[in-house]
């Protein structure tokens, strides 16, 4: 059975490093596991890691895609298992718990193609509307599969539903791994973590976020990644810069929140307070050499 080391924790912890040492270490490539990474022109926004940093190792399933082009968890699986399969040992940085668990274990994508014009049905909706209606009508639904303001998920929740009569619980099996893995998960004191986060979206927006995000806006190409659909707001004239800034810190605190209740609870997870990045590098090291022992 191929193994797998996983890399993940919330944004600003410092998973890109981690990962690059880990891979220098046991002489691998790095798998990213982002969605908002695999596209070209968004350097910014998605925090992807800089050149001198893909340098250092090689990189696999980043700056592959143009920004009018689709990507989901079932063209993760698919990359992401392809490249694994390929060594006995791989290694993926980042992702959410949906993409990791698609590429790790043995789970299905059987419902029909997504109808890109199935969000105008639902448009009044607000997102605690439309999650009320998809838990009335779905008596599989689990709500710690998808969150509320996740409205894609909830929409394409509801679209299977309706074209298939299934939930779209049924399309998947995450009780059955694939390979044997290894998920660090990296934490921190959520104060330092949180002042982290602040810090990183104040950088993000020194560095040119603005101007990145506009330039998807004038093309129409509406990314749903934090950092710019609170931009698109300000664009419209919505909210002020201010409030866009202050939203996207906010977002990116409660998507932490949501990452480590989802490897809590949902995957077999180590989990590893990285403020002592020396000492807790050489445990992470230690126990992973310990699994491959096994």
């Amino acid at each position: 059975m191929n193994r797998v080391i996983v890399v993940v924790g919330p944004t600003a912890v410092g998973k890109t490093k981690v990962a690059i040492d880990l891979a220098k270490h046991y002489g691998l490539d790095v798998i990213s596991g982002d969605s908002i990474a695999i596209y070209k022109e968004l350097d910014i926004g998605s925090a992807k890691p800089t050149l001198e940093e893909q340098r250092l190792v090689k990189h696999h399933l980043i700056d592959i895609l143009d920004v009018h082009e689709e990507y989901s968890a079932y063209d993760f699986q698919v990359a992401a298992r392809k490249l694994i399969e390929k060594n006995p040992l791989s290694l993926i940085c980042g992702g959410t718990g949906l993409y990791i668990q698609s590429a790790l274990f043995d789970y299905e994508f059987e419902a029909a193609k997504r109808n890109d014009d199935y969000a105008k049905k639902y448009e009044g909706y607000s997102n605690n509307e439309l999650y009320e209606l998809l838990k009335s009508r779905d008596s599989k639904f689990d709500e710690k599969r998808i969150h509320p303001n996740n409205r894609k998920r909830v929409l394409r929740a509801l679209e299977v539903l309706e074209t298939t009569g299934k939930s779209i619980m049924d399309f998947s099996n995450a009780s059955k791994p694939l390979y044997d893995y290894f998920i660090v998960y990296l934490s921190m004191d959520r104060k330092i973590l949180y002042q982290r986060i602040n810090d990183r979206v104040d950088l993000m927006i020194k560095n040119g976020l603005i101007a990145e995000a506009r330039k998807l806006y004038q093309k129409d190409c509406y990314i749903k990644g934090i950092g710019y659909g609170e931009l698109f707001e300000y664009f419209k004239g919505q909210i002020s810069l201010e409030e866009a800034i202050a939203e996207i810190k906010k977002n990116s605190r409660h998507l932490a929140k949501r990452q480590e209740t989802w490897f809590r609870n949902q995957m077999l997870s180590h989990f590893y307070d990285i403020t002592d990045y020396t000492a807790t590098l050489n445990k992470i090291i230690k126990d992973i050499d310990e699994w491959l022992k096994q």
